[in-house]
């Protein structure tokens, strides 16, 4: 079992944009680089194949970015948050995925979830109505794959009313080597159903969540540990992650209509999910660490910075100024 993490500090790579914008493939390895040196602990990049259409946001594949990041750096983990997972073939990821974690020096730290937006689905031939059954059949083939010598199974999903075939994988006695750099690469799940905390608890390594306000954090928390102990797991054990929107400036005050304005205009909050606008850190230096003592008494034990615009002064200040108090306790 994967041993937790606890109070370290990740970075969101801006990988997609506002149309007409486009996202620039070389600035995002450059930019990967500038966080290493800024001694934050891992960077995040967002992941979907269509994203929108009036407006729309270009975006360049997750794992492309994060390959060429891992050949330019040494020490800091990479992730996806999330990476749209029942889009995948799983053979195909298996071996993307282990491939880039030998290539990193075991340093990946996947989020993965079932996706929300129906017309990439449609585009890519996966039944929507399906993504958490493929879900938890992608990860089971892929863990498989990672940790067996031979792997022998006939995996279907099926259309619930019809019952007609929809996706099948037939492995018998499949070799894949070389296995991930980690003994076990660790997976992180997110969602906000019930269903997904307990994908999260038991089928993952632990929870990543998206836009949560401390006190909503906890409450799934909670159930994600449940479902762990449910399950025979050691809860200790479980890990989590909560990327959240951060401004610095001269106060709460001064930056709140900038941040509001940004979160309206470039981000998703989805309908009956705990995802908020309210979850914004935003003040002073003195107030966004206050603000974040919250999620970190939450239980929160890595936090993921999306920085306002991804402007370089405040991923600077974060680095500088924030993230050490924060680990000193104060």
């Amino acid at each position: 079992m994967t041993t937790a993490i606890s109070n370290t500090f990740g970075i969101a790579a801006r990988n997609f944009t506002a149309y007409p914008e486009m996202p620039n493939a070389r600035a995002l390895v450059d930019y990967g680089v500038r966080i290493e040196e800024l001694g934050y602990d891992s960077l995040w990049v967002w992941d979907h194949m269509l994203l929108g259409v009036e407006p729309n946001f270009p975006i360049i594949d997750s794992l492309t970015v994060l390959t060429g990041i891992a050949a330019c750096t040494k020490r800091i983990k990479l992730g996806t948050g999330i990476l749209v997972l029942p889009l995948r073939n799983p053979v195909a990821l298996a071996k993307q995925l282990s491939s880039m974690d030998q290539l990193s020096g075991g340093r990946l730290l996947m989020g993965m979830a079932g996706g929300w937006y129906k017309r990439e689905f449609d585009a890519m031939g996966v039944p929507f109505n399906r993504r958490g059954k493929v879900m938890d059949q992608n990860l089971e083939v892929m863990r498989r794959l990672w940790t067996e010598e031979l792997v022998t199974g006939q995996y279907t999903v099926a259309d619930k009313e019809s019952g007609e075939f929809q996706i099948e994988y037939n492995l018998s006695k499949a070799v894949m080597y070389p296995k991930p750099a980690q003994k076990q690469l660790p997976i992180l799940i997110g969602g906000y159903a019930d269903a997904a905390l307990k994908r999260a608890g038991v089928g993952g390594d632990g929870w990543l969540t998206y836009f949560y306000r401390a006190e909503d954090f906890k409450k799934s928390w909670d159930k994600v540990l449940g479902f762990a102990k449910e399950a025979g797991k050691d809860p200790s054990k479980v890990m989590n992650a909560s990327q959240l929107p951060i401004m610095v400036g001269p106060s709460k005050d001064a930056v709140h209509d900038d941040m509001l304005d940004w979160l309206n205009k470039e981000w998703d909050f989805p309908e009956h999910s705990d995802c908020t606008r309210e979850s914004a850190i935003m003040g002073s230096v003195d107030e966004c660490v206050e603000q974040l003592r919250e999620h970190i008494d939450a239980g929160v034990q890595k936090i993921i910075f999306v920085p306002y615009k991804y402007q370089m002064d405040q991923i600077e200040t974060i680095a500088r100024e924030i993230i050490p108090r924060l680990k000193a306790g104060r």
